[in-house]
């Protein structure tokens, strides 16, 4: 499985920001969308993730005064990303060892969408179920 799969599946919708928006107007879109990062885009062009332990990170070192900060102010710049012929496994490995839970796709370089831990483990149980339901139709021939 990859994850062309994936978007394939939950659509490449995507959920950006510009980096100079204050961060209440992030968690405005994190609510509202129910996600738990957002793309950082400006003109287009991907130039960050933030997430909500990036918003919580910042409160607990600035008090509520991180909420009249710029998204720029709390992004993760140096983005880690795939492209969309990425395996599934390679995504599980790129967020573990990077410890993050979204990861923006990149096709041609562009953006493609977003892969969150949550697809990724859901597509690892769906391929496992598949796989059990063969083998028991296997057997039972």
């Amino acid at each position: 499985m990859y994850v062309r799969d994936i978007l394939k599946a939950k659509g490449a919708e995507l959920f950006t920001i510009g980096p100079e928006e204050p961060v209440t107007a992030l968690l405005k879109v994190l609510v509202e969308c129910r996600i738990g990062a957002a793309v950082v885009a400006e003109e287009g062009r991907l130039v960050g993730v933030v997430s909500e332990r990036d918003v919580i990170r910042a409160a607990a070192q600035r008090g509520a005064d991180c909420l009249h900060a710029s998204v720029r102010e709390l992004m993760t710049a140096d983005v880690i990303s795939c492209a969309p012929d990425t395996s599934i496994d390679d995504v599980m490995n790129l967020m573990t060892t990077h410890r993050i839970r979204h990861l923006p796709v990149l096709e041609g370089g562009e953006l493609a969408g977003v892969v969150s831990i949550g697809d990724a483990v859901k597509s690892r149980i769906e391929s496992a179920q598949r796989e059990a339901d063969q083998l028991r139709e296997y057997i039972q021939a």
